[in-house]
């Protein structure tokens, strides 16, 4: 099974449990059926801040992916640690499905293009 640890920084509410269903649903569609991820719940300022030091671009945006293994090769009895996804309620408000799985495709290593978003109307 996928553990997600959630942190929730942003201040909203966010149905964390439909959030972890779709993040599940996304990476078993890839093959992946174990592992590690983080999903932090984080405000305005706080993933501009992120998007700028990390893109180099100051804006807010609805989420980010910090992946980590993505889908190499683990060894034998070593979980995969998937990475982080960050999102921001305020930006995406009621609509965070869509970015919550763009987010979710780069940890599994998809860039953007024709591939990923195949994959996203898969998820729709």
């Amino acid at each position: 099974m996928v553990e997600i640890e959630v942190a929730n920084r942003s201040g909203t509410q966010l149905d964390v449990r439909a959030a972890a269903d779709l993040i599940r649903e996304v990476l078993s569609a890839e093959g992946v059926a174990d592992g590690e991820l983080g999903l932090s719940l984080v405000g305005p300022e706080e993933i501009r801040a992120l998007k700028r030091h990390h893109l180099g671009i100051d804006e807010e945006t609805d989420a980010l992916a910090f992946p980590i293994d993505a889908l190499e090769i683990v060894p034998d009895g070593v979980p995969r640690q998937l990475g982080d996804v960050v999102l921001c309620p305020q930006v995406v408000g009621d609509a965070w499905r869509a970015p919550l799985v763009h987010a979710v495709l780069h940890l599994v290593g998809y860039d953007h293009g024709p591939k990923m978003q195949a994959r996203e109307r898969d998820h729709r």
